[in-house]
Parts: structure tokens; sequence; C-alpha cells
């Protein structure tokens, strides 16, 4: 049995080698051939010889690609999760043309030329913003007041702009268009001479979220009344949360501001939404949020204070809904007395609104 297997193992070896020297043989044979007929030409196949080696090698990508891709879980989509033909040539086929956006975030002023059929509002729904943002932007006397062909002035977010003028500060700025000062802070693509302070330039323009401009009466009146929250109120289901704090909201949840701002007055006792766990209590880094609660629900759902001016509250301890956890500072990068507040799903910041009763 054992010289079965060595006479084996040297029938295969001799077999593989034999094999493997034949083959590569053939190849040398063949790249020796190749060589020589460029350098006969001094080179003159060489750059097709190049460019019909880089096709081959992409066509030889395009046939492995399903290959290796099966080969790895996840990259394959699921076909149970895929829409069917007839659902995508159906979305195609029933919908109109539109001007598409792009979703990415704007940090700019953009310029959007005017399509034919365009109308002042479903620009502004294009961009995410409101009518009045547009026609105060571009002087729009008259929501007619557009053409095929013309350049309008976009905003990146509901508000207006402002070029600062000598002896201006956020403040005075935040007064004349109704709008929250920290909502000025808050906009990541708004710039300061002084961080600290939040001094401005002379002629550097400002864009003041959900600001409006005085004395006019909006086209869209109903974005602009004051939101004011109800009392906290108790609730029984899990998972429904109530207005920690009573006052006005002067920012609400964007892609920028992971929450609600609600000012109201110093010292202004704050509610936990719902029961839970305290797990943040104070100020434990150096971050903008200053002092703060946070609140685990147990169900998935963590709330979170900001700016406090006094905290009631350690961490470990629980809470009933409705219970004093704190009151309304402006500690942190706060212009103003004003409760941050933010609801998470899953670690997932989430608007509050959909959810506060």
């Amino acid at each position: 049995m054992k010289k079965d297997l060595v006479d084996f193992g040297q029938l295969w070896w001799k077999y593989t080698f034999w094999r493997g020297y034949r083959i590569f043989r053939g190849f040398e044979k063949v790249k020796g051939w190749v060589a020589g007929a460029l350098y006969r030409q001094r080179g003159r196949f060489a750059r097709p010889f190049v460019h019909i080696g880089m096709a081959a090698l992409v066509g030889l990508g395009i046939v492995l690609a399903p290959v290796l891709a099966s080969s790895f879980p996840g990259i394959m989509p699921d076909p149970w999760n895929s829409s069917s033909p007839s659902e995508v040539v159906r979305s195609i086929t029933d919908n109109e043309t539109t001007t598409e956006v792009s979703k990415k975030l704007r940090d700019k002023i953009e310029e959007y030329v005017v399509q034919p059929g365009d109308t002042v509002s479903a620009i502004a729904g294009k961009f995410g913003i409101d009518a009045d943002t547009i026609r105060w932007e571009n002087n729009l006397a008259d929501v007619q007041d557009i053409k095929p062909g013309q350049k309008l002035r976009i905003l990146p977010v509901a508000g207006v702009s402002h070029k600062v003028v000598r002896g201006e500060t956020i403040y005075s700025i935040a007064k004349k268009y109704q709008a929250g000062t920290q909502g000025i802070v808050d906009f990541p693509f708004n710039t300061f001479a002084d961080d600290e302070t939040f001094a401005l330039a002379v002629g550097q323009t400002l864009v003041v979220p959900e600001g409006k401009m005085p004395n006019v009466t909006p086209w869209s009146p109903t974005l602009y009344v004051a939101q004011r929250t109800p009392n906290a109120g108790q609730v029984s289901a899990t998972g429904q949360f109530i207005w920690p704090v009573g006052g006005v909201i002067t920012q609400r949840f964007v892609w920028y501001h992971k929450g609600l701002d609600i000012a109201t007055a110093m010292g202004t006792p704050e509610l936990a939404a719902d029961a839970g766990r305290v797990i943040v209590a104070g100020w434990p880094d150096n971050t903008g949020y200053g002092n703060r609660v946070m609140i685990d629900h147990g169900n998935g759902y963590a709330t979170l204070y900001a700016h406090m001016s006094k905290i009631y509250v350690t961490v470990g301890q629980t809470v009933r809904r409705g219970d004093q956890i704190g009151a309304v500072g402006s500690s942190g990068r706060s212009t103003g007395p004003h409760l941050h507040f933010e609801i998470r799903k899953g670690g997932v910041a989430v608007n509050p609104l959909d959810y506060l009763r």
C-alpha cells in the first residue's frame, strides 16, 4: 500500500512537472516572438500592444465581476427586495419629466435658471425652502414675477441673507429679521471674526435661518406664525414624549441642527419628557452643549437637554415623566437662555416635533 502511494506521488509529480514545463516553454516562446516583433519594428507596435492588453484586462474584469461579487455576501443585491422590472418601468412612464435638484448639502448661495413652466413655489419645493425666501433674496414684487431664462439666487436654507455693515452684531441682525441669534450661530457655513464673541466683519454675508423681512407681508404666512409649546401634561403611552419646557421655538430640526431650540426665561424648570435613567448630568467635556442631562428611556429612545443653568439629577438615578431635571440656562455655545432638546432613536437624532405631544 505504501509503495503504491509512493509510485502514485512520483507519477503525479512527473506529470505536473512536465505539463507545467511545456506550458512555460510555450509561454516563453510566444513572449520571445512578440518581443522580437516589437524590437524589429523599433517600438512601432508597442502602443497598440499595450492598448490591446489593457482592453483584454478590462474585458476579463467585466466577465469575472459577477462571479467575484457572488463570492462575497452583501455585495450582490437581494433579489427578494429588489424592484421588479414592471415596477421600474411604471415609475418611469407614470411620472412627468421634472428638474431634479441635487440632495447634497448646500453650503452657499446658488444660482438657478428658471425653466418653462416653473413657479416660485415649485422652485422653492425643489430646494427645500419657501417661496418668501426666493422672493426676498431676488426682490420679486409678485409671485408671478419670473420668466424662463431668469437667474434666481437660492439660499441654502429658508430665511434671508444679510450683508454686514459697520456697528452690526448678530443680536441686532437677529432682531431686525425676527430670528433667533442661536440659529445664526448654529448655521455651519456662517463664519465669524471671533468664534468666542461672534464678532462680524464688515461686508461679509450672513445667512439668517428662519428670518423674514421686516414690514413685509409673507406670501406663506402659515410658516411664520410663532410656534408656542403647550403646557407639559401627563401621557400614558410608552414612547410618547411631553414638552420638556414651555416657550417659543427659535430653531427647528434641520440637517445641521439636530434638535429644537426652545427660548424661555432663565431658570425655567425643565421636565423629563419621559421616564428613564439618567446617563449624563453635567458638563463632562468641552462641547457646545454646555451643562446638560441625557436620559435613556430603555426602549431604544434617549433625550438630551442642553445649555442648562442648574441640574437637579445625578447619573444613575431614575426619573418619572414630568419630573424636574434642571433649569433653563445659556451655558456652552449659546447666545441666550433656551433649551436645546433632542430625541434620539437608536442613537440617531430624529425630529422632536414628530414625537412631542
